[in-house]
């Protein structure tokens, strides 16, 4: 059939161009982000909000999906949270074992990730779905949907806006890293059709080096119904 083919060259080509992109880059960016998060006390509080509503649904497992050199997953674990992190670059797996030795990181998409139905108590996605094409998010929401379990909680982080940032030049390397900019309400509407429900969004002016408001969307998946 004619074209059927594109799907599988779109996610490829994005795939494959920022897999490629964040392991050329993986030392230099680790190393220039080690401290963030001490300079962001927003990023911080939710963070811990985020663990308390985890801790108080029961706890569980929690995927760091996107978890980069394994900052934000460390900082969910000193909270008390079951974490492991996912991400699609294997320098940038490899840094985050070296790092946090404790914890656990693996190499996955989120387009699938490689974990059973209802396995995770909650799910952080730290700008990481700002490199996934538009037409691809909804099957992003749905896996998030897949592996949660009733009541998990997830929690969203990235850049606002309406155009997105193409960028083929990072710590003096070559790189081709597409940085889709989104709107918070565009965003929570996907979430709440995968069956999402958006419990809180918070908008950010930009800080430091920032070039944007930054967004933040707190959803949940239902819980199951109380037994009669």
């Amino acid at each position: 059939m004619p074209g059927a083919s594109v799907p599988f060259v779109i996610e490829s080509d994005f795939l494959h161009t920022t897999r490629a992109s964040y392991d050329a880059i993986a030392t230099e960016y680790a190393e220039l982000f080690r401290e963030e998060l001490a300079a962001k006390p927003l990023d911080r509080a939710l963070l811990a909000w985020f663990a308390e509503l985890v801790q108080t649904a029961g706890g569980g497992p929690v995927a760091d999906i996107g978890s980069g050199p394994g900052r934000s997953a460390a900082h969910l674990h000193s909270l008390g949270l079951e974490v492991f992190g996912i991400d699609l670059s294997p320098q940038m797996v490899a840094f985050a074992r070296l790092e946090h030795p404790h914890l656990r990181f693996e190499e996955g998409s989120m387009l699938a990730l490689d974990l059973p139905d209802g396995a995770l108590a909650g799910i952080l996605a730290n700008y990481s779905i700002i490199h996934v094409p538009d037409e691809r998010l909804p099957e992003v929401f749905a896996e998030f949907n897949r592996v949660l379990a009733p009541g998990g909680h997830v929690l969203l982080a990235f850049q606002v806006g309406d155009e997105p940032l193409h960028r083929t030049e990072g710590f003096g390397k070559e790189i081709s890293l597409l940085f889709h900019r989104r709107r918070p309400d565009a965003v929570a509407e996907l979430l709440d059709q995968a069956g999402l429900g958006v419990h809180a969004r918070i908008l950010r002016e930009p800080q430091r080096e920032e070039k944007t408001q930054q967004g933040y969307l707190l959803a949940r998946k239902p819980a199951e119904p109380a037994p009669r």
